[in-house]
């Protein structure tokens, strides 16, 4: 779910048609992997139409979840109040977030990391935020490991992010977290066809951890 402001009304309106269709082929499989690990005070980033919001375990206190596209924040809001654990959601953008510095013990991103404008700005941010010891839970597509597929990956970036929201299929995600000064902890990579008639591509789920002193 991209997560930054230039994303416009008419793509929202589209992912919430094809998310769910997402969700049913595995998708919503690998949000709740996504969130296990989750505990205390979370922000999640490009909360979309609140498809993690049921698999948050009792451990996780609070959730703030900002989501900048109008017609997926008001899906997430109905979501929220169905929600096992108390979350609020806001009008926001991954680039800055509402958390005051070593203030957060988890942030969560959902296929939000392949679109933001810029995710080295992000990936600060996610570390300005953290507490020491905390979690960066993520769930992304990411550049394929086949170099033929990889610059396919390339040559297609440009149109692709112009029709899905600021999309780029051929980040190195990881890498940028591990760049961020984030510790990867695990890092399950796959193949997955999101839609009927997709190519599977590259996806990981995975964790990494803010350093402690």
């Amino acid at each position: 779910m991209p997560g930054h402001n230039s994303r416009n009304s008419s793509f929202g309106q589209c992912f919430a048609r094809v998310g769910p269709r997402m969700d049913a082929r595995g998708a919503a499989a690998h949000r709740q992997r996504l969130v296990e690990a989750a505990y205390g005070d979370v922000v999640e980033i490009g909360a979309g139409y609140g498809a993690t919001f049921p698999y948050y375990p009792s451990a996780v206190t609070s959730v703030l979840a900002l989501e900048p596209d109008p017609t997926l924040r008001a899906l997430a809001l109905a979501e929220a109040i169905k929600a096992p654990v108390p979350i609020t959601v806001l009008d926001g953008v991954a680039e800055s977030l509402p958390a005051a510095d070593e203030s957060v013990d988890v942030v969560v991103s959902s296929l939000v990391l392949c679109s933001v404008t810029d995710q080295t700005a992000v990936l600060a941010e996610v570390h300005r935020v953290l507490r020491p010891g905390g979690l960066l839970l993520f769930y992304e597509h990411v550049r394929s490991a086949h170099r033929v597929l990889a610059a396919a990956e390339d040559l297609i970036t440009p149109l692709w992010g112009r029709m899905a929201g600021g999309c780029h299929p051929n980040r190195d995600t990881a890498a940028g977290i591990a760049a961020a000064g984030l510790t990867l902890q695990r890092v399950d990579r796959f193949g997955f066809s999101a839609l009927p008639g997709n190519p599977r591509v590259a996806h990981i789920i995975g964790a990494a951890e803010k350093a402690r002193p």
